[in-house]
């Protein structure tokens, strides 16, 4: 896609995987010690006990449940592991071009996400099985 086809480039570049896990401080632990990570950023959201390690290239975001909701759906059909991966994007410009694709969003334009962010969702079914996250960055 690009030039000549009708669409324009969305510039996207990584910016976290999601992970599901029970226990966020034990998980960001290990990876504190393991890869020498550090935490750079926590909050509760949407019943969601969040977790950033900065990687260098991108984030680790651990998903810790607090009450029920996706997260706490997913570790009870998945088991902890990789919830979604997240790409950074004008998120509106990005949904046009899901849409234009026939790809299905879970939102149907940008919301409020973790750490300020705006977020929305494609649904995984159109999208290899993987849960997409756009992320746009506020100023």
């Amino acid at each position: 896609m690009g030039e000549g086809d009708g669409t324009t480039d969305l510039d996207a570049t990584f910016d976290h995987a999601g992970v599901a896990t029970a226990d966020a401080d034990g998980l960001a632990t290990l990876y504190e010690r393991l890869l020498g990570t550090s935490r750079v950023h926590e909050e509760s959201f949407d019943g969601t006990r969040v977790v950033f390690l900065s990687t260098g290239a991108g984030y680790l975001e651990l998903l810790e449940p607090r009450s029920e909701g996706p997260v706490a759906r997913y570790l009870d059909r998945e088991g902890p592991g990789v919830h979604h991966l997240a790409l950074a994007v004008d998120v509106e410009r990005a949904l046009d071009r899901a849409r234009e694709l026939g790809i299905e969003p879970i939102d149907e334009t940008g919301r409020p996400g973790a750490w300020g962010h705006t977020v929305a969702f494609l649904h995984p079914r159109d999208t290899g099985g993987v849960l997409v996250e756009f992320v746009e960055h506020g100023d």
